[in-house]
């Protein structure tokens, strides 16, 4: 008998994965809650809306972080373009948010307030059926999916790796970054999406919207760590790091590394398009700068920190690089970037395995420390 998926799941996850994903959890549906809604703002452990808003945000950002970990920690294929497919889950949520507003919003019409200010009698074709939430939910894994599989299926059969891979990702981001800024194309220019007002006939702005928002990113993180988890343990993530160390080996014994590729990079795509399409509500805005180069650096900035190929690590790395980056841009924004990059030459040099591999080595010589420390106990008494 087939044993069930999600058996298999619990048994691929370790202990230490369980402990890291009951805590979370239990963070988000239990302690939020009580600390946001039920607590009053005097009360020192209450939560607020801004601190509620900005974990979630970086929870988003942590899919992201192990959506990459995935095809660069274990398949070897860094992206620098993964803000692309962020943003077009984003996008593709916004539209559902934007014809949400309805009369409401400034212009009075049935048509987003952008398309009234343009000056458009009617939607384009790829707006029908973006008032229905399952549709657009549909279009978030649907359309990365499909500009993934078809980019990369090109790539990967030509065999293009390494920096040239790294640079047409790059291309490909910035090609649509300039068309998203065209107001013809559809998608509010360089103002993008914004002043959204409900979602499944709720306020976005309510408080409970607020929690509910911040426990479905918590748990979407939960369900990535758990899939990848299951991937990287599995048979096929095997064949994906042999293909990431040594791929014409892999072809000699007799595997294809296109499908093997292909499908890491099209599943990470789509979970960047699920983590778009949460951070948008939370943030309430979404724009084409969310395609700049600079964002898909930055997410490979957070895996480097963190620890590559170890899925917790690109976890940690988005939480303390972004905390860190809302400390900065307040109270030195000026010196932002030049922390950032010192930050990630530094990972580079002296941490090739991100603070998951700095812990392990401390861990590892507080051990050999104790044991050399017993053994001289026991050459002493001797």
């Amino acid at each position: 008998m087939r044993t069930p998926l999600i058996v298999r799941l619990g048994r691929s996850f370790d202990s230490r994965g369980w402990l890291l994903s009951g805590l979370v959890a239990a963070f988000a549906l239990i302690a939020v809650p009580i600390m946001h809604l039920l607590l009053p703002p005097e009360n020192p452990l209450h939560l607020s809306t801004w601190f509620i808003t900005l974990i979630g945000k970086i929870l988003c950002y942590a899919i992201v972080a192990v959506a990459m970990d995935l095809i660069w920690g274990y398949g070897g294929i860094l992206s620098l373009g993964h803000g692309l497919f962020f943003a077009l889950g984003g996008y593709a949520f916004g539209m559902y948010l934007m014809r949400q507003i309805g009369r409401d919003g400034s212009y009075q019409s049935d048509l987003p307030d952008f398309m009234v200010f343009l000056d458009w009698k009617e939607m384009p074709w790829f707006w029908a059926g973006s008032d229905s939430f399952l549709w657009v939910a549909l279009l978030v894994l649907v359309v990365p999916a499909l500009i993934a599989f078809v980019f990369g299926y090109f790539a990967f059969r030509s065999r293009i790796k390494g920096v040239y891979f790294s640079i047409i990702t790059q291309a490909l981001t910035y090609a649509a970054m300039l068309l998203f800024f065209r107001n013809e194309t559809g998608f509010g220019g360089n103002n993008g999406f914004t002043d959204f007002k409900r979602i499944l006939d709720h306020s976005i702005t309510a408080a409970e919207t607020r929690v509910v928002l911040f426990a479905l990113s918590a748990l979407a993180l939960i369900g990535t760590l758990l899939l990848a988890r299951y991937l990287v343990t599995s048979k096929y993530g095997r064949i994906l790091t042999a293909i990431r160390d040594a791929e014409s080996r892999v072809m000699f014994i007799g595997y294809n590394p296109l499908w093997f590729k292909l499908f890491a990079w099209t599943l990470s795509a789509m979970l960047c398009a699920i983590a778009g399409a949460l951070y948008v509500p939370q943030v309430g805005i979404i724009n084409p700068s969310e395609m700049s180069v600079a964002n898909s650096i930055e997410i490979a900035i957070w895996v480097a920190v963190g620890g590559r190929g170890t899925l917790i690590g690109p976890v940690i790395g988005a939480f303390l690089v972004n905390l860190a980056k809302s400390w900065f841009t307040v109270s030195f924004p000026e010196y932002w970037l030049f922390f950032l990059g010192t930050l990630f030459v530094v990972a580079t040099l002296y941490l090739p395995q991100g603070v998951v591999g700095l812990w392990s080595r401390l861990r590892s010589g507080v051990k050999q420390g104790g044991k050399k420390a017993i053994a001289a106990a026991k050459g002493a008494g001797a």
